[in-house]
């Protein structure tokens, strides 16, 4: 059994959390892999293979993830299309993707007896057409659309090339369920189990006073069109990476990613303790 390690360091207790789970992982017999950069950071445990990330998530059976959501995200994009499983240990702020805190270590020693439940989460495709020939990217969270200059947009929806509706806002979000919790829960969206399959639409501050977030069947193919005619171009960010520029009646297509990802859930139920423990707490 093999798990690849991907650990962020600019986390507070990260590389103290990433050395711990090593040795909890080789005390139960599972091989570890780390990416070669940090081989000085582990280079007192000789149990440690060194090998590019690229190439371990794609062989082991568990990649585990050490750091916030946006660690998670990040290591997701390595083995989409793969049945490796994805277990985030959270040394963020919120970690709502993460199945395990930094002081549940010794529960990743249920990975070799199978003490543990697999939760696929449903991905996102968005097909940008160009000149230059189709750009298809994938989100895990979210697919965001707004003004490049901070302008307020001008744009429209399709679903199954019938018009949902004509929008005035700063922009639009197009959200899995798993992102339900990320951007679009901040923009006024509803929360929903990570296991549910639909996509979430939610306005971005819209000019309206009855505009309300919409959920779509996992199974509908979307059509964004920019109709802003101040010249101004729609930044199109996947993931909050991946960037696209939409002008002027350009068009971006939105369907259900052709992979999903298997997050391990150790302790069950790991999604509503996230929801009561880090959004039910008073800010101070």
């Amino acid at each position: 059994m093999k798990a690849a390690l991907y650990p962020n360091f600019q986390k507070k207790n990260a590389l103290k959390c990433a050395r711990e789970a090593c040795d909890v992982l080789h005390a139960a017999g599972v091989e570890v892999s780390v990416n070669g950069e940090y081989r000085h950071d582990f280079s007192d445990k000789p149990f440690v293979v060194f090998e590019d990330l690229s190439q371990s998530a794609k062989t082991a059976d568990f990649v585990i993830a050490i750091g916030g959501d946006g660690t998670i995200l990040r290591c997701a994009k390595y083995f989409m299309g793969t049945d490796t499983k994805l277990l985030g240990i959270n040394t963020g702020t919120l970690g709502f993707m993460a199945g395990l805190e930094a002081d549940q270590l010794d529960k990743l020693s249920r990975l070799t007896t199978g003490e543990y439940e697999i939760s696929p989460r449903m991905t996102l495709d968005v097909t940008y057409h160009s000149a230059e020939g189709d750009r298809v990217c994938t989100a895990l969270n979210e697919i965001s659309a707004r003004s490049g200059s901070f302008r307020i947009c001008d744009f429209e929806v399709y679903s199954e090339g019938y018009l949902v509706g004509k929008h005035r806002a700063d922009g639009v979000l197009f959200s899995t369920p798993s992102g339900s919790t990320a951007y679009a829960l901040s923009a006024g969206g509803p929360i929903i189990e990570p296991d549910l399959e639909c996509i979430e639409m939610t306005l971005i501050c819209p000019h309206s006073l009855f505009s309300r977030a919409t959920l779509f069947s996992a199974e509908r193919r979307l059509r964004l069109t920019d109709c802003t005619s101040n010249g101004d171009v729609m930044v199109i960010s996947v993931d909050g990476e991946q960037k696209i520029s939409l002008h002027e009646n350009e068009s971006i297509e939105i369907c259900r990613g052709s992979s999903s990802i298997n997050f391990i859930d150790v302790i069950g139920n790991s999604f509503h303790e996230s929801l009561c423990r880090k959004l039910c707490r008073p800010i101070k």
